[in-house]
């Protein structure tokens, strides 16, 4: 989808968000525990599939009464010792928790502390949680919660939530995050639940949610496009069944938090001692989203887009060994259903026929040859391949930057001597076995040259236009490729072959 295009309006989102906090916080003893599903800053998901959506626009919401917020980060303990990572930034879950603090920070936010759950003495996390004390954080642990989910008495007892650390916080609103899914952010509301009522203070629980948009259709592409962004999960979306029969009125929810809803209620129930003040897992959700969409058709389109994405996403994370093969087909299986293919995503044909061309003008490495492709603003596709001094995506950006500041394609923005000179570094001197240039490298190098070179310069003023642009790689980049196309915003995606034969190749 061509950027430019919108659907979502920002400002009413922000307006009725902020109001259905407030309303929300105000049913209890002015403590409202709210657990963000989702993330809270840089949600590019939401940004892709709600075309128009800022992705820091909740944090917007949020700092809009931020002298009425605390923050709490939950972190699993098992995500820390297996360096689990955040796809999106490239960083492990305990390196994205100290990057949310200090987002949060530089917010507004009161960080009231950290909570690694789960914990039972794991090495990596002792030292996680050693480093953060010695920078001033505060840092709580809390075990698997005894009894859960089936033995609501032992939960809700001393030995249960009671055995959790109580986390001080002074404010109404404490906001409970974290880098990722499974985190533990339910158990720490309904601890520091537990433990309020035990001392009189009278506080609630409710979810900040994105996704599913409970009244959007269980069909509509948006949703969908939710299931295929959590197919490692097995998340299925479904009509909320406790809605429906308590109001009359279909609402769409995802399956764990209807699943656990019987069990929530009935913790909720035994810690106050009243009837439930939910009577739903869509009474939980404090959700504005779908009345901020003006587009349907825009937004459809998008999220369509979205879940060819997470295919090729999924496809690339099983040949590297950190996917599933039933999370493919999961995916594969949606878009059956909404009748698309991967051609459907403008790149990929457009990558692949690039490849084919630089084959028969015998270009490549190793007798294997990558084709790349990224569709710019106005909707003009531009190509390249890889060669003996650079990588696909290197040519590809550069083809780009050439298009978008009118220098013609013959022209050299890199001058020889500087890439022989970095080729001789990797090497003679580091002794490297990859010596054609990543993107990473090759932007590097296009700044050099800018020093002397206003061609290049002009390129270089470029570079950002490329921001929220799509490109499809015939073969999955390198990390230096991967890191650059990060950096400069694009969406990516690529098939699921390697770029060599070499098991290991970023030597």
């Amino acid at each position: 989808m061509k950027k430019g295009i919108t659907g979502f309006d920002n400002r009413k989102y922000l307006e009725e968000q902020t109001k259905a906090i407030l309303d929300r916080v105000s049913m209890f003893d002015n403590k409202l525990y709210l657990e963000c599903g989702g993330k809270l800053i840089f949600d590019y998901h939401a940004s892709r599939v709600l075309p128009g959506f800022d992705p820091n626009v909740k944090m917007q919401v949020l700092q809009s009464f931020k002298d009425k917020i605390d923050v709490i980060i939950c972190i699993y303990a098992g995500d820390i010792e297996k360096k689990k990572v955040r796809a999106d930034f490239g960083i492990t879950y305990d390196t994205d928790t100290m990057k949310l603090i200090d987002d949060y920070t530089s917010w507004g936010l009161n960080v009231a502390g950290v909570v690694i759950t789960r914990f039972e003495g794991q090495p990596g996390a002792v030292q996680f949680k050693n480093m953060l004390e010695r920078r001033g954080i505060k840092v709580y642990t809390h075990k698997f919660t005894k009894g859960y989910p089936t033995d609501v008495d032992l939960i809700v007892s001393q030995d249960g939530y009671g055995a959790n650390e109580y986390i001080e916080t002074d404010r109404p609103v404490v906001i409970v995050t974290a880098p990722g899914p499974g985190s533990g952010k339910l158990a720490t509301c309904l601890s520091q639940f537990y433990h309020d009522y035990k001392r009189g203070i009278r506080s609630g629980y409710a979810k900040l949610e994105t996704f599913p948009i409970w009244n959007l259709p269980l069909s509509h592409p948006v949703n969908v496009a939710y299931e295929s962004a959590t197919a490692d999960l097995g998340d299925v979306n479904l009509i909320d069944s406790f809605h429906l029969e308590a109001y009359g009125e279909t609402a769409v929810n995802y399956n764990r938090d209807i699943d656990a809803f019987p069990v929530l209620k009935r913790i909720i129930e035994k810690i106050t001692g009243k009837k439930s003040f939910y009577q739903s897992p869509t009474d939980m959700g404090v959700n504005r989203c779908g009345f901020g969409i003006f587009d349907d058709e825009a937004v459809k389109n998008a999220a369509k887009q979205e879940i060819i994405r997470r295919y090729f996403k999924t496809s690339c994370d099983y040949i590297k060994g950190t996917g599933t093969k039933q999370a493919i087909d999961k995916i594969k299986i949606l878009m059956d259903n909404l009748e698309l293919y991967s051609s459907d995503r403008v790149t990929v044909p457009s990558a692949r026929e690039a490849m084919e061309d630089g084959r028969i003008r015998g270009k490549g490495r190793d007798g294997i040859v990558s084709g790349a492709a990224i569709q710019l603003d106005e909707g003009t596709i531009i190509t390249a391949s890889n060669s003996e001094t650079m990588h696909a995506a290197s040519a590809l950006i550069l083809n780009a930057a050439k298009h978008l500041a009118g220098i013609p394609a013959s022209i050299h923005l890199i001058p020889e001597n500087i890439i022989s000179s970095v080729h001789y570094l990797k090497d003679k001197v580091l002794d490297g076995r990859r010596l054609s240039l990543d993107l990473d490298e090759v932007m590097i190098a296009l700044a050099i040259s800018a020093a002397a070179n206003p061609a290049a310069q002009t390129a270089v003023n470029k570079l950002k236009q490329l921001k929220g642009c799509e490109v499809h790689l015939t073969h999955l980049p390198s990390s230096g490729d991967e890191a650059g196309l990060r950096k400069l915003g694009i969406n990516h995606t690529s098939d699921p072959q390697f770029a060599t034969k070499q098991l290991v190749d970023e030597f």
